[in-house]
């Protein structure tokens, strides 16, 4: 049977690498953004506001996806406006293709703080969570997008009797632009400010994040497990983690982050020290190397998102995440993590985004 996608957020680092491995296997894709990438090469573009439900309809009106791919979220101020404006965004998409009668499967892309909860609200259930994080864990007793979102789909497929996933990455590592979560850009940026400006490459986090286990989400292992589930039937309506598949500890990989870059390696200095401050008064140093370099990025703001790095790497507790319930399920797939980031630094450097 023909298999179209739709892919949401498809200029984002998840959706981006979704659409490309959906095309590899022969899918028709569609990929969906208020500005949508029109570079890669097969994929049919649809501009968008998801809340624009009058544009939206029209947007999609020639569109007939059996698959969707939700890989999309903007961030708000309050907890109370993620909810209402990012609920919003799933209900009015799949409003949008409730009467085409086509869609098979809804797959939503997630993360971490459905355990750990909302930005402004690590641990505030009172509780630190048991890790390594499993889906069997309950929600939270507090409010938190991911569960807004989570329902809208619930609610749809009930109505429209499609098949859904969940997807829980951990820090997504990949190259996109203007993406507001984006660690591995981010360090790649800093590590570069560092090297231009003598700095020691300062890790910004925590003791327990320094010492402690972590893993992180390859875009192209997200990628993977959301084509797999999508072929897979006893993935149906469940939820899944995604990560590696291996762990590692900060006080290893930034070392080796910064031979990357030959810059000097600088640990955890007994407190946290926030990349937002450190990097504040950067962006007229960065459009100036931009110039020197010939990168062709000169916004920091476009590149790089050091609030969200800092939450990541100022947790309180090592945070790692089991994967046995997809690899049961036949889910194999598996990426080192440090060629992660080394692979992505390449491509940065081969797109001219870093110098």
């Amino acid at each position: 049977m023909k298999r179209t996608a739709l892919v949401v957020g498809a200029s984002g680092i998840g959706g981006n690498y979704t659409a490309r491995a959906l095309l590899e296997q022969g899918w028709t894709v569609y990929g969906l953004a208020r500005r949508p990438d029109t570079r890669m090469p097969g994929l049919l573009p649809v501009a968008a506001d998801l809340l624009d439900p009058g544009g939206l309809a029209k947007a999609l009106a020639e569109v007939a996806p059996t698959h969707v791919f939700i890989t999309t979220w903007m961030r708000q101020e309050t907890e109370a406006e993620n909810i209402r404006v990012n609920a919003a965004m799933v209900r009015n998409l799949l409003d949008a293709l409730s009467g085409k009668g086509t869609v098979r499967h809804v797959a939503l892309v997630t993360g971490l703080k459905h355990y750990l909860g909302p930005f402004e609200a690590y641990a505030a259930s009172g509780t630190l969570p048991d890790t390594p994080l499993r889906e069997s864990q309950p929600r939270l007793p507090i409010e938190n997008f991911y569960y807004a979102q989570e329902d809208e789909v619930y609610a749809a497929a009930a109505r429209d009797r499609f098949s859904w996933t969940v997807h829980r990455p951990h820090t997504v590592i990949g190259m996109a632009v203007g993406n507001a979560m984006n660690l591995g850009t981010t360090l790649a940026v800093y590590a570069t400010i560092c090297k231009e400006t003598g700095r020691p490459f300062q890790f910004p986090g925590s003791g327990a994040q320094w010492n402690g286990l972590s893993d992180v989400t390859d875009a192209r292992m997200l990628a993977r497990q959301l084509v797999w589930a999508a072929d897979t039937d006893a993935a149906r309506n469940e939820a899944f983690n995604i990560v590696n598949g291996d762990l590692f500890r900060w006080s290893w990989l930034w070392g080796r982050i910064a031979d990357w870059f030959g810059v000097q390696s600088a640990g955890f200095s007994g407190s946290i020290q926030p990349l937002e401050a450190a990097m504040a008064s950067d962006p007229p140093l960065w459009r100036d190397l931009a110039a020197r370099h010939g990168v062709v990025e000169p916004d920091l703001d476009r590149l790089a998102s050091p609030w969200h790095t800092d939450l990541d790497l100022g947790r309180p507790i090592e945070v790692m995440t089991d994967m046995a319930k997809s690899r049961k399920l036949g889910f194999s797939a598996y990426q080192a993590t440090d060629e992660s980031f080394f692979d992505l630094f390449a491509q940065l450097r081969a797109a001219r985004l870093i110098p």
